[in-house]
């Protein structure tokens, strides 16, 4: 497979030898292989966990105090640590962007975002207050009535996404759970594609 990019300048983090983009002896893509040991460093889709929190049919949001897109709402998300299941990783970004651990979460959705190679595993949970406090990575943690949901404001395309979905989940016009899709994001505007399967 060709790619339209060009290599940055990188070296084997086994034996320090300047890397190539090739493909190896009976692949079907073009990887980076050291030259001098023969490794094959394999670059594959991250992995993001998060929840759709709710109270009293309103959804929380956070509101980022890190980077990319500072002060723009948010749910609680991110990248997996090793060692952890997707439940795990799910409840620990909610009590740190929220500041609050919830015990029970369920299965909501699982997105593969291209062309940011991506995948999200979106879990859902309700909770019986809004006295979250927020943690060190948000600004501001709120509770949005459906119809008041800051839809300019968020974050990301995907996080739209998934509130639509939510929405269409508390009034009855989804099929099933968990819902199974594909996105493909526009890089240069807040637009994607997206294709749902129902589970």
């Amino acid at each position: 497979m060709k790619q339209d990019f060009e290599l940055p300048q990188r070296f084997c983090r086994y034996c320090g030898s300047k890397i190539k983009f090739e493909m190896p002896i009976g692949d079907d893509h073009q990887r980076e292989v050291c030259p001098t040991c023969g490794v094959v460093h394999y670059e594959n889709p991250k992995v993001i966990a998060g929840a759709v929190i709710i109270h009293q049919r309103k959804v929380m949001l956070c509101k980022r105090a890190i980077s990319p897109r500072y002060g723009k709402w948010t749910l609680p998300a991110g990248f997996m640590e090793l060692g952890e299941h997707g439940s795990e990783a799910a409840k620990r970004e909610t009590f740190e962007e929220a500041g609050t651990w919830v015990e029970k979460l369920s299965p909501f959705a699982i997105y593969t975002l291209l062309p940011v190679n991506q995948t999200y595993l979106m879990y859902f949970g309700e909770v019986d207050h809004v006295n979250f406090p927020g943690g060190i990575e948000s600004l501001e943690v709120a509770f949005f009535d459906l119809d008041q949901i800051p839809w300019s404001e968020l974050a990301f395309p995907v996080v739209a996404e998934i509130l639509r979905k939510y929405i269409a989940y508390a009034e009855g016009t989804l099929e099933s759970l968990p819902l199974v899709g594909e996105m493909t994001i526009d890089r240069f505007s807040p637009t994607i594609s997206t294709n749902t399967y129902y589970h």
